[in-house]
């Protein structure tokens, strides 16, 4: 049941990435968690910078299950004055199973500054958040993170998830790796309005680090998924993080396929 800074320390070295075990504990039916992927591309993607950056966009294509083995590759396509553009591409045994586009850039000086992302009405502090009940959640979530519930349910809208999320295991990772890692940790929203054990399936994740420096420093993140229109098979999903004081610090969207 390894962490995943355990697997990244323990990782086979590549020349222009690494190679590792997806082990059992971080599926998700039938392949790994997403999130988990996403942060193996962005961590295959810092390897290759010319000098630390943050994170500051990233586009997550989940294309096929991945499983077992796996190698993370990643190459520079574009390194500019300020930014970086990097590819990054998660291969299993039946090829290709992930890809990333990120850009990494340092925070500049802007003219305009913007506040949009309020934190939720109703919101419970996490002091006070009741747990989780465990029996409800996948596997790995059970395995590898915390949950409260932050804002409860006769609070939210239809389609509307807000927990307070922490991985267990965080020393080490790098702070934009622990974001993603977790990003991807609520259900779809629309999940709870499904017959049971409807099939759904991320497709596209799209995430704006909007604050490189809001990393909790107890861990705890909030997150709220809300999904706005769902209809012919898709759901479209808008997932936010709000990190240290309360600071918004990541911006999502998502593409769920609906099976039903």
């Amino acid at each position: 049941m390894p962490a995943l800074v355990e697997m990244l320390s323990g990782a086979e070295v590549l020349e222009d990435g690494f190679a590792l075990a997806i082990t059992p504990d971080w599926q998700q039916g039938r392949t790994a968690y997403g999130g988990l992927t996403s942060a193996l591309a962005v961590e295959a993607a810092r390897r290759v910078l010319p000098e630390p950056l943050p994170l500051r966009s990233a586009q997550f294509s989940m294309i096929s299950p991945l499983v077992g083995r796996i190698e993370a590759r990643a190459k520079i396509v574009r390194a500019g004055r300020n930014a970086v553009w990097v590819t990054a591409e998660l291969v299993g045994e039946k090829g290709t199973g992930f890809l990333a586009n990120c850009v990494f850039m340092h925070p500049r000086e802007s003219v305009l500054a913007l506040g949009g992302y309020a934190l939720p009405d109703g919101l419970v502090p996490l002091e006070d958040a009741p747990v989780f009940e465990t029996k409800v959640l996948p596997a790995f979530m059970q395995m590898h993170f915390d949950v409260r519930v932050a804002v409860p349910a006769d609070r939210l809208q239809e389609a509307d998830l807000c927990w307070w999320v922490r991985v267990r295991e965080r020393e080490g990772l790098d702070a934009d790796v622990e974001a993603v890692l977790l990003g991807d940790a609520l259900p779809p929203a629309v999940l709870p309005h499904l017959p049971p054990r409807t099939p759904v399936s991320s497709m596209q994740w799209h995430v704006n680090m909007l604050n490189t420096a809001a990393r909790p420093r107890d861990g705890w993140w909030l997150i709220r998924s809300t999904s706005r229109q769902s209809g012919h098979g898709l759901a479209s999903e808008d997932i936010l993080q709000w990190g240290e004081g309360g600071t918004p610090a990541v911006a999502g969207m998502q593409s769920v396929a609906v099976f039903a």
